[in-house]
């Protein structure tokens, strides 16, 4: 019974320290600013739904 308790426990650390390495781990400076046609081009898209 320990041993499954330790095993979930071993689960649990593992997920939260994934959903914390990709919160915290993105680009330094930030997002990638998209080019001015692709921003155009989305709004365009955008426009026709």
């Amino acid at each position: 019974m320990i041993l499954l308790l330790l095993e979930a426990l071993a689960a649990l650390l593992i997920l939260v320290f994934i959903v914390w390495w990709t919160m915290f781990s993105g680009r330094k400076g930030g997002e990638i600013k998209p080019d001015d046609d692709a921003e155009k081009t989305q709004k365009k898209d955008n426009k026709d739904d």
